[in-house]
């Protein structure tokens, strides 16, 4: 019998098994010594792969994911008979089928601005619980936070000019594309192709034409008309199916077409060659034309380094779709080759357990010293200027005043940048929408000085210890972890 095809889409009914099994085999172990106590259990960045700021995102799915965790019958099923000799044993998948995550969650909100080696999200509750969100924890936060980084850079560089996610279809699977999408909104990105990220998270979509429908009319000019007629109130035009300068002579044959409807023409998109020379003859031949108010879209193999370079040499572009390198965090420069893999190396780690009432801070220590970890709950507090620029990080214990030995300067002022999510198992936090989360991203983005957001050989934000911390790291180690 012929196999049907199978769709790989993960629905919230099947993804409570989305874990690493280690995470069920220590939840067993646990389960079975009897270890019901309480712990906390830090996600943070240990190093960003380009730059040195990150822009946080992907929160509010994990949330969903923690809340809405439920082991099914089949998934119980499954794992008792997938394994010659089973290793879960029935008492605890009973555990796993009455799962309900009653702890604690606070955040930094998405569209924050945060550096490596801070803690971004508390997690508090049973061991045996927290552990079931590893996996989907950093799958979600890696990801999302790197799109939207990426695509904070993208912006930055594009000088203020509007940028579109264009990546869906080289995206890492269809989970990725719609992600992306989501992430690069809030990055900055004013839109997506995608159509179905704009019904699922309402982000406005975009799109012009294919090569496709040129070569598939008898000439372009004939087809730059047909797609006039249909979209009158939006027409952007690819022109450089055959040749572009010909492709842009028959724009302005539309364009002046248009006009004389009261209609007028939106755009022209270049989408390969040396776009910085096309762009300006493209440029000219427009304006020579009257048709100074048709905008000039670029797309093909974009990343920040080519769009900064292109504005430098002085390309006429107004708007830029980025693809490929955007939807998969490419942390690659393609004007120098240097580069590595495009994944954000983001954790979660232990860094306290309760014997009875007794809170016991813990850490990890190592031969490699890039892989230590900070003991104990944790906040962040982020320092302004007087300007209300950025002007530091500390990263201190969770009920601690960083500043009570040491006062801030006449009009610098603190915030704590962790906010309640979730309390015993409810949700206390109202989720904004994504043009909220978008608009938080680009009021807090300028108040991170340029230095720090330079392309290459940016400054290093500093975060530094609180006398807490410190204090706390020479009472378990004997020695200050440098985390510099």
């Amino acid at each position: 019998m012929t196999k049907p095809p199978q769709s790989a889409l993960l629905t919230e009914s099947n993804i409570a098994l989305f874990v690493d099994y280690y995470q069920l085999t220590m939840g067993k172990a646990d389960f079975d010594s009897g270890n019901h106590g309480r712990c906390t259990e830090n996600y943070f960045v240990r190093s960003i792969p380009q730059g040195e700021y990150m822009v946080f995102a992907g929160l509010e799915q994990v949330i969903h994911h923690i809340l809405n965790l439920r082991f099914t019958d089949a998934d119980l099923k499954w794992l008792q008979e997938s394994k010659a000799t089973p290793d879960m044993s029935d008492a605890f998948l009973d555990y796993l089928r009455h799962f309900k995550f009653d702890g604690d969650v606070y955040a930094v909100p998405e569209g924050t601005p945060v550096f490596a080696n801070e803690p971004l999200i508390n997690v508090t509750g049973r061991s045996i619980d927290v552990q079931l969100f590893e996996t989907y924890m950093l799958s979600m936060m890696n990801f999302q936070t790197l799109i939207a980084t990426k695509t904070a850079r993208i912006v930055h560089a594009a000088r203020g000019r509007t940028c579109f996610d264009f990546g869906a279809r080289r995206a890492h699977g269809r989970d990725a594309g719609i992600l992306a999408a989501r992430a690069s909104f809030i990055g900055g990105a004013a839109g997506t192709s995608l159509v179905i990220a704009g019904q699922y998270f309402n982000i406005p979509y975009v799109g012009t034409m294919a090569h496709k429908f040129i070569q598939d009319r008898p000439s372009e000019l004939e087809s730059f008309r047909a797609y006039a007629r249909s979209f009158p109130h939006n027409t952007t035009l690819l022109i450089d199916t055959y040749d572009t300068i010909e492709g842009a002579k028959n724009a302005c044959i539309v364009g002046k077409e248009m006009e004389e409807k009261g209609q007028r023409l939106r755009g022209v998109r270049l989408d390969s060659g040396d776009l910085l020379q096309l762009s300006k003859a493209v440029r000219s031949i427009l304006d020579d034309a009257g048709l100074d108010y048709v905008q000039i879209f670029a797309s093909g193999d974009l990343d920040e380094f080519k769009i900064d370079r292109l504005l430098q040499t002085g390309a006429k572009i107004d708007s830029f779709g980025v693809g490929t390198r955007l939807t998969t965090g490419a942390n690659f420069n393609p004007l120098t080759g240097e580069g590595g893999p495009s994944a954000l190396p983001g954790v979660y780690k232990h860094v306290e357990r309760t014997e009875g009432d007794r809170v016991i801070p813990t850490l990890k220590l190592s031969d490699d010293p890039g892989k230590a970890t900070l003991p104990a709950r944790k906040q962040i507090h982020r320092i302004y200027d007087a300007d209300g620029n950025y002007l530091k990080d500390v990263i201190s214990l969770w009920d601690e005043d960083p500043h009570t030995s040491h006062p801030l300067p006449k009009g610098h002022t603190n915030q704590p940048l962790m906010v309640p999510i979730v309390r015993q198992g409810a949700v206390v936090y109202s989720f904004p929408d994504l043009a909220e989360i978008q608009a938080k991203a680009k009021v807090e983005l300028p108040k991170l000085p340029d230095p720090y957001k330079r392309l290459t050989d940016a400054e290093k934000y500093p975060v530094t210890l609180s006398d807490g911390m410190e204090t706390l790291l020479e009472q378990l180690t004997q020695k200050v972890v440098d985390f510099s």
